[in-house]
């Protein structure tokens, strides 16, 4: 049986009838302007947290080598509702013009390594300030980023498991999450080219059939997935895996000799938000199949698949990709239906330590780190305050 995701407008449209009339608000929206003044006042705290760790000379958060850690703690600033969208602030200026200190001349936005990683990351927060140098050095990124993608035999054919997709540098191997932060970084970034269209005509072009398809290769869904260890067994059919034929979660013996690459649910959702950015229709059988594997291992206290391991990053992605999707509750296997903002903002209330950072206990992935994880969790607050 396919569950439901839905969405319901009623509670905001009695919400906004209550505010515009002085009446009373509905219990349910009551609710929300609770939950909402309990998440600013965690995006209060950890905002605080993050500006303190900032390099007063320099500007970066984080290790300065890794520029995508100052990009996330920009969007996270910048992301604040209670923000000022038209002024940077004095922390958020230093990270911005950090950001552009490390510009190199082919429009990448790193330091020694990872160029699209952290080129992705930069040019996604530079999409969320105005001016004239951010806009340039976020057009002059786009052309890296583009670039980055990998066609193994320059023919668009599509021929190694690898083409389309888009990993950490400029060789393989490409890998979903890489490929879900450029498509989403370029896809924001758009408006920076409306007002140049001679520039927009000249840029190089990224190959969006590609991307799809290696994307819907790293998906257990044989109906649209033609490698040949992509299964339906029902616990990994719809989920995603790192790249194709490859998890961070492992292999499940499935018996009579079968094997499946193990789904797990960050990439699941970064999977979700890909399909979002390159505008795959809603009701197609890979975006409803991941749809159907998320709702079957939903969970706020764990990565379901890798436990501890990527936690923040998790709740990061899922927040974006639940919001994004105009997902307001989730239909969960045993009949029940899950609030997912009110959970996760829960749980994230429960993991904050008193001087308002995060971190995870579990080391991989750089999580250990509080600038690293808390820019996760308050990304994915804001996320929730979004659509409370």
């Amino acid at each position: 049986m396919t569950r439901r995701f839905f969405t319901s407008a009623a509670t905001a449209t009695a919400a906004v009838l209550a505010l515009s009339t002085g009446l009373p608000l509905p219990a349910s929206a009551q609710g929300d302007v609770s939950l909402k003044n309990e998440v600013q006042a965690a995006i209060t705290k950890g905002l605080r947290f993050l500006a303190s760790r900032q390099n007063a000379e320099k500007g970066y958060i984080g290790d300065p080598d890794y520029p995508a850690i100052t990009a996330l703690a920009a969007m996270a600033m910048r992301g604040n509702p209670e923000a000022d969208r038209d002024t940077l602030t004095p922390v958020e200026k230093k990270a911005y013009d950090y950001l552009l200190s490390v510009q190199k001349e082919d429009g990448g936005i790193y330091t020694k390594a990872l160029p699209n990683y952290n080129t992705s990351l930069a040019l996604t927060a530079l999409t969320m300030v105005d001016g004239a140098p951010y806009r340039e050095a976020g057009i002059r990124a786009r052309r890296l980023v583009i670039a980055g993608q990998y066609d193994d035999n320059k023919d668009g054919q599509m021929n190694n498991p690898q083409d389309g997709g888009i990993g950490y540098g400029s060789k393989p191997p490409t890998d979903m999450s890489n490929t879900h932060l450029a498509l989403e970084a370029l896809h924001l970034s758009k408006k920076l080219l409306a007002d140049d269209p001679d520039r927009a005509k000249d840029e190089p072009k990224l190959n969006y059939a590609a991307a799809i398809q290696f994307v819907s290769r790293c998906q257990n869904l044989t109906a649209t997935n033609d490698q040949s260890w992509a299964s339906d067994d029902k616990n990994n059919k719809g989920g995603f895996v790192y790249r194709p034929g490859d998890s961070k979660a492992g292999t499940e013996d499935l018996g009579n000799g079968k094997t499946a690459v193990r789904s797990y649910a960050s990439m699941s959702y970064a999977g979700l938000l890909a399909f979002i950015y390159t505008e795959v229709k809603p009701n197609d059988p890979r975006v409803t199949s991941v749809k159907d594997w998320l709702a079957a291992h939903y969970s706020v206290t764990e990565n379901p698949g890798m436990g501890a391991e990527g936690l923040y990053y998790y709740y990061h992605t899922m927040a974006k990709a639940l919001n994004l999707a105009g997902i307001q509750e989730i239909d969960r296997p045993d009949g029940t239906k899950a609030n997912w903002r009110l959970d996760l903002s829960r749980q994230l209330f429960n993991l904050q330590n008193t001087d308002g950072s995060w971190s995870n206990a579990n080391a991989r992935w750089m999580e250990k780190d509080p600038d690293l994880s808390t820019a996760y969790a308050l990304l994915a607050l804001e996320h929730i305050a979004r659509g409370l």
